[in-house]
């Protein structure tokens, strides 16, 4: 069984809802889960949020947020994971920002940082990764694994 389907079953068996804001992964994150037959009983509603704007105006990030941390930051999207999550009256949120790239420089420091929010039965988790300069699509691909492995963990931490 992949993690995706772990995933996908492990939200089935508990009968958990899920949502995602999504900017650098621009809905990959979700289409994953859409790829396993089933999940139209664990997916209502998810959002493509690359724009500021889109952040703000979809799941209700706070332009304070974005305007004091950036809108890379884990504070930005934990506030994406809780705003998808109650706008589409979900169990679980996930939200997912970052700088894909390309970047012309190796060791430019925002070179594939993605910052991740999980809120799961109202506990909330953020972590930041940095891939470094691997391309757009590794950085965006990596970001949704790394995604799906950690709301295996939580949701077995935190699901009940």
């Amino acid at each position: 069984m992949t993690d995706v389907e772990q995933l996908v079953s492990l939200l089935l068996a508990k009968k958990l809802k899920i949502s995602a804001a999504e900017s650098c992964t621009g809905g990959m994150f979700i289409s994953k889960l859409i790829d396993i037959p089933g999940t139209s009983e664990i997916i209502g509603a998810s959002y493509i949020t690359y724009s500021d704007d889109a952040k703000i105006n979809t799941v209700g990030v706070k332009a304070e947020t974005i305007e004091n941390f950036g809108v890379v930051s884990e504070n930005t999207a934990l506030e994406m994971a809780v705003g998808a999550m109650n706008t589409a009256n979900s169990d679980i949120g996930v939200g997912i920002t970052g700088f894909a790239g390309p970047f012309d420089d190796d060791n430019d420091p925002d070179a594939g940082k993605v910052c991740f929010g999980f809120s799961v039965n109202g506990k909330t988790v953020t972590s930041t990764k940095r891939f470094g300069n691997i391309g757009r699509n590794a950085v965006r691909e990596l970001s949704c694994i790394y995604a799906i492995d950690t709301l295996i963990k939580l949701i077995n931490t935190f699901g009940d």
